[in-house]
């Protein structure tokens, strides 16, 4: 460690230590979690007594789809746009429930030997992570596939699951103490490729839409890296910060794959911009901008053999195409990439209670503009916007190992029940087994490439 990385490590324990009598860590959110799905078009918010699932399909306003009181959730996880949610209990930690939110009834549910650290799904897998080993099911079934075992020390369940089903790639930490990161194919159930990411622990992962990229942050946080899934070369290293260190919470890339946006416990959210043009494969950076770090990677590029070959690394990162200042600082957080109406916006959730909705120019950059914050922790069916002149925002920076399916009884109370149901001694909610084969068939079934979209100005312009 050189004199200056210690002298960063020694100033950010110093401000660490002083922050405990400021009293910011006595603070309690109300939220316990956050995750958007796979596509980002739904929010999942752990509360005290249970999770709330949020549509973002509209951003007009907030619409609460479901809110289950039943428990404290530790873990919910939703399956695109349907009806299924993965949910495990902080009373049953080792159990996995597969529920249908709409009905209220229980699917499956499966057990296993330790506590479940992380749920990731596609339309083809479902993977549990264990502290030291992975499940991978078969989602129509729930079938164990593989496990992996003997994996290395995982408490944070630091794993991503490609949502691409051709490029079904499952990601995770290959070493405890070294940034190594591994890939396995989850269709053919191999693994694909050992990559030497970091030199320090892994921090943050996360599979492009298209599954043939991931990009990985490590637990300094001043590098993101983004690599090949197919063979594991480096394809863009981007430098988050210089010198200041910082705990990356979320990695998202925008659905074409063009954009990576990164969040940490700093007041700043960075966005990059992966270029496709070049094809020297020396130069793995991202998009350099058209100012002083621009001119110095021109400069670089074309002398880059007179330089030490440490000093051309780092002169040769890409830096933030884009970038927002928020008031979120030291609260964990989620960010996301989405088109809106074939608008770039830029999603920040915080554990604060606060989803914040940002404006992000493709072609320019630069610092995105607030439009809309909404009230996570709001209890109303539809969750009105605060207009952005009206926000003050701050610009500082012991079960079985593999269990038996089971359904549980509904819990919500029967409405509508049918004269059929009736007769047959069953209530509204209550699912058959065919019924549950039928909701994770069409759950899970791959929706067309091409297809019209209604909100889609471009087939359906306004009259």
């Amino acid at each position: 460690m050189s004199f200056s990385d210690g002298l960063d490590y020694l100033c950010q324990g110093i401000v660490t230590g002083l922050g405990g009598f400021t009293g910011k860590d006595e603070m309690v959110n109300p939220t316990t979690f956050l995750s958007f799905n796979q596509d980002a078009t739904s929010l999942m918010v752990g509360t005290e007594d249970g999770y709330k699932l949020f549509s973002l399909v509209s951003m007009d306003e907030l619409d609460l789809l479901h809110h289950c009181k039943d428990k404290e959730v530790l873990i919910a996880e939703r399956l695109f746009s349907s009806s299924l949610v993965a949910v495990v209990s902080c009373e049953n930690p080792r159990t996995l429930c597969v529920t249908h939110f709409k009905k209220g009834s229980e699917i499956c549910r499966y057990s296993y030997n330790e506590k479940i650290q992380a749920v990731r799904m596609n339309r083809g897998r479902l993977v549990v992570c264990l502290e030291d080993s992975l499940y991978i099911h078969n989602i129509r079934d729930m079938k164990v596939l593989h496990t992996i075992r003997e994996t290395p020390p995982n408490p944070r369940g630091l794993i991503d699951l490609s949502t691409d089903s051709d490029n079904n790639y499952l990601a995770y930490p290959g070493h405890s103490t070294i940034g190594e990161l591994q890939i396995f194919d989850t269709v053919n159930l191999y693994s694909r490729v050992s990559i030497p990411a970091h030199e320090g622990q892994l921090a943050a992962i996360k599979i492009s839409p298209s599954g043939k990229r991931v990009a990985t942050a490590s637990i300094k946080g001043t590098v993101i890296r983004v690599f090949s899934c197919e063979n594991g070369s480096k394809l863009y290293e981007l430098r988050r910060g210089l010198k200041r260190t910082a705990a990356i919470y979320s990695l998202s890339f925008s659905p074409c794959g063009g954009f990576l946006a990164c969040s940490s416990n700093t007041e700043t959210l960075h966005v990059f911009k992966l270029e496709e043009t070049r094809q020297d494969p020396v130069a793995v950076c991202g998009s350099p901008s058209e100012d002083l770090f621009g001119y110095i990677h021109n400069v670089v590029s074309a002398g880059a053999i007179l330089f030490p070959s440490q000093m051309t690394e780092t002169l040769m990162q890409g830096r933030a195409f884009a970038s927002v200042h928020h008031n979120f600082s030291g609260a964990k957080n989620q960010c996301a990439l989405v088109n809106v109406r074939n608008n770039m916006r830029l999603l920040l959730a915080s554990q604060t209670g606060v989803l914040n909705v940002y404006n992000l120019d493709p072609n320019e950059g630069g610092d995105c503009s607030l439009i809309q914050q909404f009230d996570i922790t709001d209890d109303c069916e539809e969750n009105k916007m605060v207009l952005p002149q009206e926000i003050d925002q701050g610009s500082s920076e012991e079960d079985n190992t593999n269990g038996e399916a089971k359904t549980s009884p509904s819990k919500s109370p029967p409405q509508n029940i049918t004269y059929a149901e009736r007769l047959k001694n069953r209530t509204n909610d209550d699912m058959t087994e065919s019924e549950k084969f039928h909701e994770m068939k069409s759950a899970t079934e791959t929706p067309p490439k091409q297809c019209f979209l209604l909100d889609d100005d471009g087939e359906f312009p306004p009259v």
